[in-house]
């Protein structure tokens, strides 16, 4: 997998780095995904719930992509999913769920996602899934 995105392939040209934003109340989680993406070259921001997030969004962060854990405190998934879907600027980002609660994969289906991802997940598959929807994007 290619760490960067190359705009051009000639000298002086910009090198984009791809970025997740990546929300999940579990530190454990969090370190974990991080240093898989990161090592994949994807610049990652991290958050410990939605409204940690939605800051870092209104504080101009554009990642390529939000990996979304649902069930978490002070501003859970959902309410971050609907707060990014009614913003112009943000609606387009598109976004992994996460969720290791199987009634939440059943209502997270009316989010209208890039894809759901089911905890506990390897590696290997939340790579798979942040590099189809990950574009390149300046942060």
């Amino acid at each position: 997998m290619e760490r960067f995105w190359s705009s051009a392939r000639s000298p002086g040209r910009s090198v984009v780095v791809r970025s997740v934003l990546l929300v999940d109340d579990d530190a454990d989680i969090r370190e974990a995904a991080a240093f898989v993406l990161e090592d994949a070259g994807y610049h990652v921001v991290s958050a410990a719930n939605g409204k940690e997030a939605l800051s870092a969004l209104e504080r101009g962060l554009r990642p390529s992509v939000i990996v979304l854990d649902l069930m978490m405190p002070v501003m859970n998934g959902w309410e971050f999913h609907d707060n990014v879907r009614h913003n112009a600027d943000l609606a387009s980002i598109p976004m992994v769920v996460v969720t290791g609660d199987p009634m939440a994969t059943q209502r997270a289906d009316k989010l209208e996602v890039a894809a759901y991802l089911r905890k506990p997940f390897d590696a290997s598959a939340l790579l798979d899934l942040v590099g189809r929807i990950a574009s390149p994007n300046p942060t």
